[in-house]
């Protein structure tokens, strides 16, 4: 008896550690957007990227996941640096990563690391003392004038081993610790990286590749996706005659300087060749980490803004910005998509966010500028482009009360679940509404949406009507026929049939509901009606409202944070 109720014990176990069992952290398209899946369910990242320096004292960071948790977000990016986990060479010390790992999961947090390896920032700052002190083995790049570069050569074959023999022991090691509890979630390789103060490497080897012109892998490529290129390059290539072979200048024309405009690609014949040869060095280092520990790897670009006339050299040469992603996934499969740092006003994030987010590449902004705007625009990044994960950087540096993601995230953190059921359908919209553009128009099922800034309510005897809000960010869900659910505030929504029934062609409201998600249930704190409701006709002028139409205006929050509300309409 004693056996056999060990054995079904002992079944019962290995069944529940069977259950327990995840595929890797992957992406996986549903719909027609990519997820991240994490423990077979897919995830949304409310993300944060720390400080340069923070991770790299265990003690330092010890207080701060405390204080990370307290802003809502789910995932943490930061750094591992190779001159900290490989100070001799061949001796790895993981002690750091270790500690992050555990505390991460202390407050059951993701992480992302982020591999400061050969390149931070374009420079080699972050590589080991003994790389740094060996130039004749890890030779550096150098300009047209000869002036030797801080920054690694991606034309040295002994820097690239080195390079990701350590980065295939740190993804090892993370695997060995790691793989069951999945804290680590995914991986940028390298930051930023690409040639500052020169549109490509002048080393002997380099030149010697130049001239040698465009490789056959790459005209290949270009060859067999002839007219489904991005538009920047494949108009280029056409207006050269799409040439089959030839020097760079050939293939993609002079090389020209044209700082006055910023539609004009100068250097472009230099940016593309540096372009290459760092997706085959970046795309060998992402090949090596994902040989240990194939999780989904990216990297990050430092991005010619829109209007910027800046050139190649001024912004980094060689790096994934949006005229050379072709070249990238052509040398980088093993890079699973290609993001952003996005720190530009608000015209600059909506163009690079669309500009980032085409076919088989999904939103992922690792690093996105602090303040209220970007907090407000998070919510149009996650709603009109499904964005994987938004983190805004520094997110260390402020306290979670005076953090205007602190509030963004701790909504966003009730509704993940239904904006993950709704990315890809159509059925979801991110909105942003400001003092300079105060509408926006959207379609749902069956209705056009129009989204306004609010402009406060006043009338005899009641208190002075509140300042005016500047801007507002928000999301709006269809759950149903003619049912929404509403995230936000200071703002208020228009709905327009799509087609008018001619027997019922009023449209009023059957419910408005305001509550919370708990555990991903729908909790109703109050009904809404009235004075706080959107029925009764006109408040500011005790008129007949536009009974066409149906409307949504959100009920002043008593501690000014963002509500969430369920509304029905019907027709008669």
């Amino acid at each position: 008896m004693r056996f056999l109720t060990f054995l079904v014990f002992f079944l019962m176990s290995g069944f529940s550690l069977f259950s327990q069992s995840y595929k890797l952290p992957h992406l996986e398209k549903r719909g027609n957007t990519l997820q991240l899946v994490v423990k077979d369910q897919p995830f949304l990242a409310l993300g944060g990227e720390l400080h340069n320096s923070t991770a790299s004292g265990a003690a330092y960071m010890r207080p701060v996941w405390a204080q990370l948790k307290q802003k809502h977000v789910n995932t943490v990016l930061a750094p591992v640096y190779w001159e900290l986990i490989e100070p001799r060479e061949g001796t790895f010390d993981f002690a750091l990563v270790d500690s992050m790992i555990a505390g991460a999961r202390k407050q059951n947090l993701h992480l992302g690391i982020l591999w400061f390896g050969a390149f931070k920032t374009t420079y080699s700052t972050y590589v080991p003392t003994w790389v740094k002190n060996n130039t004749q083995k890890y030779p550096r790049a150098t300009n047209k004038q000869g002036e030797i570069l801080p920054l690694l050569s991606t034309f040295s074959a002994a820097s690239l081993q080195a390079n990701a023999n350590a980065f295939n022991k740190l993804m090892k090691h993370i695997r060995q610790v790691d793989e069951k509890a999945q804290t680590v979630i995914i991986v940028q390789v390298e930051n930023e990286v690409g040639l500052f103060n020169s549109p490509r490497d002048y080393r002997e080897e380099a030149t010697k590749a130049y001239n040698e012109g465009v490789p056959a892998d790459l005209m290949r490529y270009l060859e067999a996706n002839k007219g489904k290129l991005q538009p920047e390059i494949d108009s280029i290539w056409r207006t050269n005659g799409y040439k089959a072979s030839g020097s760079w200048e050939d293939v993609f024309g002079k090389s020209v300087l044209d700082e006055k405009n910023p539609n004009v690609l100068s250097y472009l014949p230099e940016e593309l060749f540096s372009t290459y040869h760092y997706t085959k060095f970046v795309g060998q280092l992402a090949a090596a980490g994902k040989e240990a520990y194939p999780i989904p790897m990216f990297v990050n670009a430092w991005p010619k803004a829109p209007g910027f006339t800046g050139v190649p050299g001024k912004y980094p040469s060689g790096g994934p910005v949006p005229h050379t992603l072709d070249i990238w996934r052509a040398n980088a499969p093993g890079i699973d998509f290609i993001t952003p740092n996005v720190y530009a006003p608000k015209q600059g994030i909506y163009s690079l966010v669309n500009q980032y987010h085409r076919s088989g590449n999904p939103v992922f902004i690792p690093e996105l500028k602090q303040g209220l705007e970007a907090a407000n625009l998070t919510f149009w990044i996650y709603g009109q482009h499904d964005a994987i994960c938004v983190a805004p950087f520094g997110i260390d540096a402020i306290p979670a009360d005076q953090d205007p993601f602190t509030k963004t995230f701790a909504v966003l953190e009730q509704v993940q679940a239904l904006i993950l059921q709704h990315q890809g359908k159509g059925t979801m919209a991110g909105l942003f509404v400001d003092s300079t553009a105060s509408s926006q128009t959207f379609a749902l099922p069956g209705y056009t949406v129009k989204a306004d800034l609010v402009i406060p309510r006043g009338f005899a005897g009641a208190a002075p009507a509140e300042k005016k809000p500047t801007m507002a960010g928000g999301l709006v869900i269809a759950l149903g026929p003619d049912e929404f659910m509403a995230v936000g505030k200071d703002y208020e929504l228009t709905f327009t049939p799509e087609k008018a029934d001619p027997k019922k062609s009023q449209v009023d409201v059957d419910y408005l509901e305001e509550g919370s998600f708990v555990n991903d249930k729908w909790i109703v704190s109050r009904r809404l009606n009235g004075d706080e409701g959107t029925g009764g006709g006109s408040i500011g002028s005790f008129g007949l409202k536009n009974t066409k139409v149906g409307s949504l205006r959100f009920p002043k929050n008593a501690r000014d944070g963002y509500s969430i509300v369920k509304i029905k309409f019907y027709r008669y």
